[in-house]
């Protein structure tokens, strides 16, 4: 049996004994969540108060919220028919997530079209430096920028973008996306590597990790590089949420291991996706229906949110939130975390199987496939389709008792959110979003299927 299955086997209890249930409020303050006897007995009661829940990092010290704000998806306006970021509104949420108890911001070079990291240093600077923890990232792509003085000038625009003189978590971004040749040749081959140890034991790196798409040889090669004593990471980021903890797409590896892997080495962990780009705060009709049975004054995203928070080994929980009611939402659910109990865990476990059985496209609306040359708007076509999903309507028939229902809100719904000139059947199958994708979702072939689908609709032939 290889460590991979071993650990799936034990996955369940791994989970349940990382977040305390089967050791206690003690196991979990061991950690540095800010428990205290009144929150073990009456937590629901507290839930939203603003006392937020931080766990410590135990490489510095660090206090850190178990709410992340992710700043991928910052929000934006029309200036002369173009979208561009919204400035006084990223402060307004950047000061209140601050006021809140929020203190990691997770940014990079490649968000927001290049303008996140900037945007981010102008709200946060505005604010004393000791009271946040920036995150951003080598986003090195392209072999355009693999050469050494190349990814050495995006590493000082970072500072220069953020107006800071030392970023507190660095991360080699997105490893495993094209294999150990692309990690050799934006890390290695050029001696960035060896650059940014130099850069953390001058203090301009406070911690040093990466974040992990892809190929799970390269993570295992990563962390056997520390165990072999020629590097220490002091953070990873994952994808973990209650579907990929055990059913992960071919694309990616179950966070069952990943988590695991870290645990050994005590590395700890910080968490993307965990609504799976929106997919798991918009679930089918049924499942909403059972989570507001059980609780019935949460929000379907707020299931997810613990799920992902309660593992011991969670440093925070990163959350793209574009609108204040999204910062809202969070906020109540993390502050204070509200651990999954035993029961919970298994509910959610059974959501995630009927979740996966409705047929979503695992798009979490990154945009790394954007833009298409062709004009697709990918990310759009897969969040209207599998809206239609969640809504159940998506007819497989026109002998479905709803079929004319379910047609015009397709067909409708469709042009409304993605222009005609923008739809799947402009796609050619030229590929080039395929090696962009970290969820190595087949594109083209989906973007066929959507296509034909559509047509049987408008032709009334399905």
């Amino acid at each position: 049996m290889d460590d991979k299955k071993k650990v799936q086997d034990i996955s369940r209890r791994r989970f349940l004994r990382n977040i305390g249930v089967l050791g206690g409020a003690a196991a979990l303050a061991s950690c540095g969540a800010n428990v205290t006897a009144d929150d073990a007995e009456g937590r629901k009661s507290k839930r939203g108060t603003g006392e937020m829940t931080y766990r410590t990092n135990p490489n510095t010290g660090d206090t850190v919220s178990i709410l992340g704000y992710g700043c991928m998806r910052l929000p934006t306006k029309k200036v002369d028919g173009d979208d561009v970021l919204d400035q006084e509104t990223i402060n307004e949420l950047i000061d209140h997530a601050l006021e809140h108890g929020v203190n990691y911001f997770d940014t990079s070079p490649a968000y927001c079209r290049g303008k996140s990291e900037e945007a981010v240093g102008i709200a946060l600077s505005r604010h004393p430096r000791d009271s946040y923890y920036i995150a951003t990232k080598l986003s090195n792509f392209g072999p355009d920028t693999w050469p050494r003085e190349r990814s050495i000038q995006m590493f000082e625009n970072s500072l220069k973008y953020l107006q800071t003189d030392y970023i507190d978590y660095l991360l080699l971004h997105a490893i495993g996306m094209g294999g150990m040749e692309a990690f050799n040749g934006r890390y290695i081959d050029n001696g960035i590597l060896d650059y940014l140890v130099e850069q953390k034991r001058n203090g301009r790196i406070r911690n040093l990790g990466f974040s992990y798409h892809g190929d799970v040889a390269v993570f295992n090669h990563l962390l056997e590089m520390m165990d072999r004593g020629e590097i220490h990471w002091d953070f990873v980021q994952i994808q973990l949420n209650y579907i990929d903890w055990e059913h992960a797409n071919e694309g990616n590896t179950d966070a069952v291991y990943l988590y695991g892997e870290l645990q050994k080495r005590g590395i700890p962990a910080v968490i993307m996706e965990p609504l799976l780009g929106g997919r798991l705060a918009k679930v089918s009709k049924p499942v909403t229906k059972k989570m507001k049975e059980r609780r019935p004054d949460d929000s379907v995203a707020s299931w997810a949110f613990r799920y992902a928070g309660s593992p011991e080994g969670v440093l925070t929980v990163l959350s793209g939130m574009t609108y204040m009611d999204h910062l809202e939402d969070n906020l109540a659910t993390y502050s204070p975390l509200e651990v999954l109990s035993e029961e919970e865990h298994d509910f959610l476990q059974r959501m995630a199987v009927e979740i996966l059985l409705n047929d979503t496209i695992p798009c979490t609306d990154c945009k790394y496939c954007m833009p298409c040359p062709y004009g697709v708007n990918i990310p759009g076509i897969f969040a209207h389709y599998n809206k239609c999903i969640n809504d159940d309507n998506v007819p497989r028939s026109s002998t479905d008792p709803h079929y004319a229902e379910a047609r015009r809100a397709f067909l409708f719904g469709y042009d409304q959110s993605v222009p005609r000139l923008r739809q799947a059947d402009r796609c050619i199958a030229c590929g080039e979003c395929l090696k962009e994708c970290p969820q190595l979702i087949p594109i083209p072939e989906r973007m066929a299927q959507i296509s034909a689908y559509a047509t049987q609709l408008r032709d009334n032939t399905l």
